[in-house]
């Protein structure tokens, strides 16, 4: 905890991360939420995917801050447009569910067409199940949405 503070008061990504980490499993520290939300958003604020995840779900579960979806969803965005599979598995649901955005049933087949294309298994069980219940159309758009996504993230890794 001493050196990842150090480093992480230094303004280091990743040692923001790893602290806020700690924070939330209570490794080394009393585990505190608010302590964690605190350094995964600074780490979340400068790109890093797992903190913005991870800050994700500190909002989705109202651990450390107010239960909130939106918020979720915006931290989740911007981890799954940099590729991060669980983002995007966590994005189709809230798309499947309308939670902290409007339903869409073609935004969660796509989100999770692009996780099981990483290969996240319950992205490929649910984008499975969602297909069932789609129309050819509705699984052509959802595709073609799927494409301009990976052209989105394809051009977020080449930064």
């Amino acid at each position: 905890v001493k050196w990842w503070r150090l480093a992480a008061e230094q303004g280091n990504a990743l040692a923001q991360y790893n602290l806020g980490v700690m924070y939330a499993n209570g490794d080394g520290v009393l585990e505190d939420d608010k302590e964690a939300v605190k350094w995964y958003r600074l780490a979340a604020e400068q790109g890093f995917a797992e903190a913005q995840y991870n800050l994700g779900v500190m909002y989705a579960n109202g651990d450390g801050v107010p239960e909130d979806d939106k918020e979720a969803v915006k931290w989740w965005r911007l981890a799954a447009e940099q590729g991060l599979a669980l983002a995007q598995y966590n994005l189709g649901l809230m798309y499947a569910n309308g939670d902290g955005v409007p339903e869409d049933d073609a935004y969660a087949y796509a989100w999770w067409n692009i996780a099981s294309s990483s290969g996240h298994v319950d992205a490929r069980r649910s984008k499975g199940i969602w297909a069932g219940e789609m129309t050819k159309e509705q699984i052509a758009e959802a595709q073609k949405l799927s494409k301009e996504l990976m052209r989105k993230i394809e051009a977020n890794s080449s930064d």
